[in-house]
Order: structure tokens, then C-alpha cells, then sequence
């Protein structure tokens, strides 16, 4: 059986429940880098030497980086819907996706350790306000994009983007910051809230 390790209230964890969600795959999860389960541990560092979550054990198959991960158990269960097959539906799929881990996670990094995890070491104002701004910046990007397909990050139909946007959504909404008015992404937000894998591992009180 598929095991999932990493703590449930991670963003990158989560992303891999609601995929698993969304597949109907079962898992054995198991909470490592909650408790005693350190990730500095040498059992973790031997499957993950970089010490984050979420990690997979497939049989003898190891993966970490939960984007990577989410887009395995898509192809792996043959769910062209969530990740098409075809090279250009494909392509725009994963775009979003990557456009979710760099731009968006480095946008609101700084701002969500200042704010929510009160980090002493983001505590620069300059350095929040900027991180806060680009953070808005991008969530508008994001609002066009759903304003022009009236729907999902791509079009009609939910897909991985949709899975790793989601939660970067969910994120931005409960992150106590001055945002600006984005119609379009509060209708997706109430559209995504629609899908019980959200519900279990989104809009349920973790930022």
C-alpha cells in the first residue's frame, strides 16, 4: 500500500491528501515531523535528505516534492482529467503548478512566517510589506485567470492546478492581511469548498 509520510497540517502534505482525495487511493499516513518522528531523523534523512514533507513509499519506489508526487498518483491511476495526457493540456496543467512552487510559495513566504508562524527571524516590515504586495500581486494574476475560464484554473474542468492553487487560495484567505477585492477567486474558493477533498484538507482551519 501507498504511504504517505508527513504531518497533516503541512500545505504540501495536504496537497497530497486532497490528491489522494480527489483518486479515491488508499494510504497509510504516517505523521513524520510531528512528535518524536524528527525529520532530522536518519531513517527520514535516508528517504528525503533535504528533511521536508511530504515523502512517498510506493513499493520500492521513494518520491519527495509533493507537486511531483501529485502529478505520479494522477499519471499512475490514469486520470487524464486531472492531468492530461495530451502534451498541450498537459503542459498548461503542470505551468500553473510550477507558477504555484516558485512564484507564488516565494511571494508569500516572508509574509505567512511573519504572520501566522511569528518567526523571529521575519520580522523586517520592509521585507513583509514587499512580501505582502507581491503576494496580492500574484493572487490577481490568478484572478484573471479564473475570471477569463469562469471556472477552473484552466477551464471547465478541476485539475492538479486546481489541487496546489487551491490550498495557496485558502492560505491567502485566512493569513491575517490587507487583500484587495478579487471576485473571481472568491467564486472559485466557494466553487473548490463544493469538493470534499478540500473541505477535508483545505477550508478546514490550516493555513
Amino acid at each position: 500500500m501507498l504511504e504517505l509520510l508527513g504531518r497533516s497540517s503541512s500545505i504540501n502534505v495536504r496537497k497530497v491528501l486532497w490528491t489522494c482525495a480527489e483518486l479515491g487511493t488508499a494510504f497509510k499516513h504516517t505523521e513524520w515531523g510531528s512528535g518524536e518522528l524528527s525529520l532530522k531523523d536518519p531513517a527520514f534523512l535516508a528517504l528525503n535528505p533535504n528533511a521536508m514533507v511530504p515523502v512517498i513509499r510506493d513499493g520500492g519506489l521513494v518520491l519527495w516534492e509533493s507537486n511531483t508526487i501529485c502529478r505520479y498518483l494522477a499519471a499512475k491511476s490514469a486520470r487524464d482529467d486531472l492531468l492530461p495526457s495530451d502534451p498541450a493540456r498537459g503542459a498548461i496543467v503542470e505551468q500553473w503548478m510550477d507558477w504555484q512552487a516558485t512564484e507564488l510559495n516565494s511571494a508569500w513566504r516572508y509574509a505567512f512566517m511573519s504572520l501566522v508562524r511569528k518567526s523571529p527571524a521575519h520580522t523586517e516590515r520592509v521585507a513583509l510589506e514587499a512580501s505582502i504586495a507581491a503576494w496580492n500581486h500574484n493572487m490577481t494574476i490568478l484572478d484573471q485567470a479564473l475570471a477569463k475560464t469562469g471556472a477552473y484554473v484552466i477551464g471547465p474542468v478541476f485539475t492538479l492546478a486546481d489541487v496546489v492553487i487551491g490550498l495557496s487560495v485558502n492560505r491567502w484567505i485566512m493569513t491575517p492581511i490587507v487583500r484587495p477585492e478579487l471576485p473571481a477567486v472568491s467564486d472559485y474558493f466557494e466553487r473548490l469548498t463544493e469538493r470534499p477533498g478540500f473541505r477535508a484538507h483545505g477550508r478546514n482551519g490550516l493555513a
